[in-house]
């Protein structure tokens, strides 16, 4: 049967106690302890540093991605507008250039066909040529009836503004009589010379509804003068 005597084993760990505290309680002992607490909370207070800036890094970086990549973004749109703008001016440069022609074929259009809703209807009463210029027209033609191309510049001056600063030049010529078949010497016949008046009208023109005179210039020769004319 084996004996153990406890006594001496609890005595012997109690004096072991007594040994490490002896040494834990000397100033050498207690200055190492806590220069390795010190250590060890330095270290770990290094790595939660460590820890805390590497995560922030990784955050910072990622947001940096995100705004690059929104700002590419962004450079793309402004191209896009970019040219799209450009291509919007184009667009309506284009748009002007059609409006403008079209102004300008419709502007004599318009004018003759004015001119045309007041003309006498006579058979004598003709236009030689329209000529318009910054808005301001130059009417000329021939008849040989004086009241036909008085009404016609009346019916100038009132057309509800059309039509304005109207003035008529007239000239009266004597037409040649025709000469004889025979010899060549005119025929020897009695009686009033025929005679024309050339007239030359002068107006300012201004299309119905713009209130601005016509942007278009044009000249318009719709009948050649006689050829047979005499001098006064």
């Amino acid at each position: 049967m084996i004996k153990i005597n406890l006594l001496d084993s609890v005595t012997d760990k109690a004096g072991n106690f007594a040994a490490v505290e002896a040494r834990v309680t000397t100033p050498g002992m207690q200055g190492k302890l806590l220069l390795l607490v010190v250590v060890a909370l330095t270290m770990l207070g290094m790595f939660f540093d460590y820890s805390t800036a590497n995560s922030a890094k990784a955050a910072a970086q990622t947001q940096l991605e995100e705004q690059q990549r929104i700002a590419a973004q962004m450079e793309m749109v402004k191209r896009e507008q970019a040219d799209l703008e450009a291509k919007t001016r184009d667009v309506q440069v284009r748009i002007d250039a059609i409006k403008h022609l079209r102004e300008a074929q419709q502007g004599p259009v318009a004018v003759l066909s004015a001119i045309n809703d007041r003309l006498p209807r006579l058979p004598d009463f003709r236009l030689a040529g329209i000529e318009q210029k910054d808005g301001n027209l130059t009417i000329t033609g021939d008849s040989s009836n004086e009241n036909a191309v008085t009404q016609f510049g009346r019916s100038l001056e009132f057309s509800a503004g059309m039509f304005t600063n109207v003035s008529i030049e007239t000239k009266r010529d004597v037409l040649k009589p025709p000469a004889d078949s025979a010899n060549g010497s005119p025929a020897a016949t009695e009686g009033p010379k025929p005679q024309t008046l050339t007239f030359t009208v002068k107006c300012k023109y201004t299309p119905a509804g713009s209130g601005q005179p016509g942007p278009a210039n044009a000249t318009a020769q719709l009948i050649p003068p006689p050829a047979q004319v005499a001098q006064k």
